[in-house]
């Protein structure tokens, strides 16, 4: 079993587990969530990835941007992350906000990144005015009551089928993980991104995976991204929702981690 610890980058706090030596895999956490998040994906890709999962700014343990990043700055933190542990370049997943983050380092620092894992994830809010201001407008609820916001969304998260445990914990990391200002900094990046026309330019290896029964970010957004992005790879995890990484976690490592043992050293 490898030891996950919990260490300071920079302004990030960041998950850390795995060989410093061996190649570096950064795990990029959703817009209600935290680097806690991939705590199930640790111990069984710790034994040949040198795995960071960071709070992003204005989350969990990370320091409160002076102001709202835009996603070209969620996206150059996460440089600033490789640079800080002297990485050169990373394998990047991104879960849904993350995925949008990953997409967009992959188009702002292609010379950093090894290969992308877009999970549950879409091309962005800003493909239409009303799905920005939808965005925008969740930014809105979860600051007028942070507890309601939390207890009736947890449960959308996630598969009819995940068991109460898994819903809990999501609520805890939740819960602990979020504040304002930076949920509405996050929802912004997100409504002002609409990576539509630029996803064709993204040249490294692609696995686009979601959750069979995903609400929130639904096959057919996956499906688009892996239509467009050259070479992409499509799969589902069976039976879950907008999380596969916590809801089935042994299915998604497989998924994702027989798909990186096959990627060219």
């Amino acid at each position: 079993m490898h030891q996950t610890t919990r260490i300071r980058r920079g302004p990030l706090a960041v998950v850390e587990a795995g060989d410093p030596s061996a190649p570096a895999l950064v795990l990029l956490h959703g817009i209600g969530s935290s680097g806690d998040a991939f705590l199930d994906q640790m111990p069984a890709l710790a034994d040949r990835w040198r795995m960071l999962a960071p709070d992003a700014p204005g989350y969990g343990e990370s320091d409160e941007p002076a102001e709202g990043p835009g996603i070209d700055g969620f996206a150059d933190a996460v440089a600033g992350l490789l640079d800080d542990a002297g990485i050169d370049r990373a394998v990047v997943l991104g879960v849904s906000w993350g995925g949008v983050i990953a997409t967009r380092f992959a188009l702002r620092h292609p010379d950093r990144l090894r290969a992308l894992v877009l999970a549950d994830t879409s091309r962005g809010s800003g493909h239409s005015a009303e799905t920005a201001e939808m965005m925008r407008d969740r930014a809105r609820q979860y600051a007028a009551d942070p507890e309601g916001f939390v207890r009736d969304r947890a449960p959308l998260l996630v598969a009819d089928t995940t068991s109460s445990d898994v819903v809990d914990r999501v609520v805890s990391i939740m819960a602990t993980a979020c504040r304002m200002p930076g949920y509405g900094y996050a929802a912004a990046s997100l409504a002002e991104t609409d990576h539509t026309p630029d996803l064709g330019r993204i040249d490294v290896p692609t696995l686009v995976v979601v959750g069979e029964h995903d609400r929130i970010c639904p096959p057919s957004d996956s499906r688009r991204l892996a239509d467009r992005i050259p070479g992409a790879v499509y799969a589902e995890v069976p039976d879950t929702g907008h999380l596969p990484n916590q809801e089935r976690p042994d299915a998604f490592n497989q998924i994702v981690g027989d798909w990186l043992d096959a990627l060219p050293h």
